[in-house]
């Protein structure tokens, strides 16, 4: 079922959106993420800048693929892994829609909260007045 925080926000699968910020909840994953924005890198190249296993890293991609925040193709014996920014970009405008519709509400609350002060300080004027 598509996710719209609001009527002007963009359009979002929840089960997509569960896969990207689970992929992203990891720290190794989002470095991951953060060196292959940069340039193009093999599972073998990635292994290796890394204390855990071979396996380790190609579960770690297989996640952030699985959440089309990479993509991976063969080259020879190699397999590639490159960033996808749409996911990422599509990711971004939904926390900024959360942060908008946030935003708003604590507004509305500091606003309620400030005619509620003034009313009481009417209220206490009019007690002083009447003594």
């Amino acid at each position: 079922m598509p996710t719209k925080p609001d009527a002007a926000g963009p359009e979002f699968d929840e089960d997509q959106v569960d896969l990207i910020f689970h992929a992203l909840s990891d720290r190794t994953r989002r470095d991951i993420m953060g060196k292959v924005s940069q340039s193009e890198q093999s599972i073998s190249d990635l292994a290796r800048q890394y204390e855990v296993s071979f396996a380790a890293i190609q579960k770690h991609v297989s996640v952030l693929e699985k959440a089309s925040l990479v993509t991976k193709r063969v080259d020879g014996r190699q397999k590639l892994v490159q960033n996808n920014p749409e996911t990422l970009r599509r990711a971004t405008e939904l926390l900024a829609e959360y942060e908008r519709i946030w935003t708003q509400r604590i507004n509305a609350i500091g606003q309620i909260l400030g005619e509620e002060r003034q009313v009481g300080d009417r209220k206490r004027a009019e007690e002083r007045k009447r003594r």
